[in-house]
């Protein structure tokens, strides 16, 4: 399985020998501050932040709703070394300076960051910090640092490829990851450990399960475990949704002897999920899309699992429909955010939001010489959930006025455009023009505003009907370039519809 990330760690070249924890700055372990980050939900959504892109963790979490960041990802900069960087890079070292004010900014507001070691780059150059340096002391003393530093609850170790295959470093990240589970508990901390993994349709890959066994060998808690649905490279035909359903079956049934003492629930509970929207690495046979993404929601709230995340929060977009994979975007078409939107909710175990959209013209007005055309963009918009049929219509023009919308139905999330055409008879003036749009959810409204100039037809004086007022008999209104007097009390019956022995009688032209 590949995910290739293009990381820094290829500035490798740029140093760095074994250092000492006195060197790194650390806390000696067993000794550190004994104040506690706050525990993450039980049921919590943290997509992967890409953090060598120069984009600020928390702008892109207020942006995207997604208050919960897996930060990809902390490895030495060259192997053999004890030093972890984001990304590989020395300019960016554990800490505050580095993403520090970002992190706290995502935590004031009620959220939080996952910092993850390793990463496919890290994983094949020998620079996650478990493979490349031999100090099990040294190493406990990084994964500290960062908890430290950021003030965290939750290390994720993203192991994948090679990192697999080095037992060495599978045993001494363990031997680590203990160390530092007692250090916690002597302090009163909160530290979860997650461990990442790849996975077939059927669960874990032997080496991955094997990372497992050594961890309960070396009485180290690994307290989620997160499998990598997507990139199966297996030549198969994926129904996505239903493969991710079946792998983590596959997880629960390798867990569950491993851990005899938990219950169902609790080894749901120690389950994580790892999309890629759209497009994967392998190419469109694995495709990962939004109809899946909401039977994934749907499953991963009735199971009870832990974690649901997606490879990258960066790719949430559908800025590049029909190409390859990317860590900039899907691949398909869809709005930005959308699959963030749909997994939102999982944060605390919620439900999935109703279907919605939204409706604007851009631009929101017009002027055009009676005679001639304009024209405007219609733009619809998924607000919440997946996207839905919409149907657009156009009421308020005036006669003199033919208005067409090309396509009349979109799906939410695409675009029409609004033409409308005058004739010289078209009355000067200024009309107030509705666009709704029309979907299995509801209906919503845009106002265009549409004026003529040097037309040579008549303007209506009587005062345009409006759906929410309370005509009685013998009051005028003018509609659609007629004027029209109500026989009886009538509302919300539009002129023009009701038929020669309906309430509204036609005037004629004014």
């Amino acid at each position: 399985m590949r995910r290739p990330k293009p990381h820094h760690s290829l500035r490798a070249a740029l140093t760095a020998a074994v250092t000492t924890i006195a060197a790194l700055g650390l806390t000696a372990l067993g000794g550190g501050t004994a104040q506690a980050a706050n525990p993450l939900p039980s049921h919590v959504f943290a997509p992967y932040f890409e953090s060598w892109t120069g984009e600020s963790p928390a702008a892109l979490s207020a942006q995207s709703g997604a208050r919960h960041l897996t930060m990809a990802f902390l490895q030495t900069a060259a192997k053999g070394s004890c030093t972890a960087y984001w990304n590989g890079s020395t300019d960016t070292p554990v800490s505050p300076a580095s993403f520090g004010s970002d992190i706290k900014t995502i935590q004031g507001k009620g959220g939080d960051v996952i910092p993850s070691f390793g990463g496919y780059t890290a994983d094949t150059t020998g620079t996650e910090i478990a493979d490349s340096c031999t100090d099990v002391n040294q190493i406990a003393a990084v994964y500290e640092k960062v908890i430290t530093t950021y003030d965290v609850a939750r290390l994720d170790m993203d192991i994948e490829a090679d990192s697999l295959d080095n037992a060495a470093a599978v045993d001494r990240r363990n031997k680590a990851i203990k160390l530092v589970q007692d250090w916690a508990a002597a302090n009163g901390r909160t530290v979860e450990i997650s461990y990442t993994l790849p996975t077939t349709t059927q669960g874990l890959t032997d080496s991955g399960l094997a990372v497992l066994r050594n961890a309960v060998r070396n009485g180290a808690r690994a307290d989620v475990t997160n499998i990598m649905t997507f990139d199966y490279y297996d030549n198969a035909t994926h129904d996505m949704a239903k493969d991710t359903q079946t792998a983590a079956q596959g997880l629960y049934d390798q867990l569950a002897p491993l851990y005899p003492g938990k219950t169902p629930a609790q080894l749901w509970g120690m389950i994580g999920i790892i999309e890629m929207p759209g497009i994967d690495d392998f190419g469109p046979a694995e495709t990962f899309s939004l109809a899946n993404a909401r039977q994934v929601y749907d499953w991963a709230v009735a199971k009870g699992i832990n974690t649901l995340s997606f490879w990258a929060l960066q790719r949430d977009n559908g800025s590049c429909p029909g190409g390859p994979s990317t860590d900039s975007c899907s691949g398909i078409a869809q709005n930005t955010w959308d699959f963030t939107h749909l997994f939102a909710p999982f944060t605390g175990g919620g439900t999935a939001p109703a279907d919605d959209f939204s409706v604007t013209a851009t631009p929101a007005a017009g002027t055009v010489t009676a005679g001639a055309r304009t024209s405007a963009t219609v733009r619809t918009a998924v607000t919440a959930g997946s996207a839905q049929t919409v149907q657009l219509t156009v009421t308020g023009a005036p006669a003199g006025v033919t208005v067409s919308l090309s396509p009349a139905s979109v799906t939410a999330g695409s675009t029409s455009t609004l033409t409308l055409s005058t004739t010289q008879a078209t009355a000067s003036g200024t009309y107030h023009l509705s666009v709704t749009g029309t979907g299995t959810t509801g209906t919503h409204t845009a106002a265009y505003d549409l004026t003529v100039t040097g037309g040579s037809g008549h303007v209506c004086t009587a005062t345009p009907w409006a759906a929410a007022t309370v005509y009685t008999a013998g009051q005028q209104v003018s509609h659609q370039g007629h004027t029209w007097k109500a026989k009886w009390w009538t509302t919300g019956e539009e002129p023009g519809t009701t038929g020669e022995w309906g309430v509204w009688q036609d005037l004629g032209t004014c």
